[in-house]
């Protein structure tokens, strides 16, 4: 009955979380083919995984159970339904419209200048408004998405899109020392992704993201 009660009371934006978490795994798959950079956590996960001989879907939701555990002994509050939406579909979300890209759409189409710098660029705006919904959507948020947040309730003095910057930044030198080599959309997500979420959140509840997060300020 809880959670019955639970999803009719957050109905609304269950929704929102849900259809911005598509929408991210979706960006994400292009993000990948065009091979201009993800962001900072895909760009991590994606070169952990690749070390370590495992999909991108399976190391992600390890990665997320590990931290779900601290979000768990830490910040219970920041844990719902999102939260599992979000941590569980998104890697897979990535892998399956990268299957279906590769039976559909021609390799051309991504690394042709014209066309791949386009895709580039609409799939890096539609990850990052999308990011912004799901986090202001306040029904739960991804245990990667809550380091930000906790660093934040440490730092009450550092902005949050700041705080997400120094996380954001600390995934891009994790994914290089595994290997990786950072491109244009790693830095792009680093630099504006935080403060789109404190844009968004000012439109969604007067800039703050979330009622239970009231120390993100915008």
């Amino acid at each position: 009955m809880k959670l019955k009660s639970y999803l009719k009371s957050n109905r609304k934006m269950t929704v929102v979380s849900f259809v911005a978490i598509f929408f991210m795994g979706l960006s994400i798959s292009f993000l990948i083919l065009c091979n201009l950079g993800t962001d900072t956590c895909v760009f991590m996960n994606t070169n952990v995984a690749a070390k370590i001989g495992t999909s991108f879907g399976n190391w992600q939701l390890i990665f997320n159970i590990f931290f779900l555990i601290l979000m768990i002994i830490f910040r219970r509050d920041l844990i719902g339904i999102g939260t599992i939406i979000n941590m569980v579909l998104i890697g897979y979300y990535a892998d399956f419209f990268d299957w279906v890209w590769s039976k559909t759409i021609p390799d051309s189409v991504f690394t042709e200048p014209f066309s791949r710098y386009t895709i580039f660029a609409l799939a890096l705006i539609g990850f990052i408004i999308s990011a912004a919904m799901y986090m202001n959507a306040n029904v739960g948020i991804a245990p990667y998405d809550a380091i930000s947040v906790m660093f934040n309730g440490i730092f009450k003095k550092l902005p949050y899109f700041i705080c997400r910057i120094i996380i954001d930044s600390t995934c891009i030198f994790v994914g290089m020392a595994v290997g990786g080599k950072p491109l244009i959309g790693n830095i792009l997500m680093a630099l504006l992704l935080g403060p789109t979420i404190s844009i968004v959140g000012k439109k969604f509840n007067n800039g703050k993201i979330g009622d239970k997060h009231e120390e993100i300020q915008a």
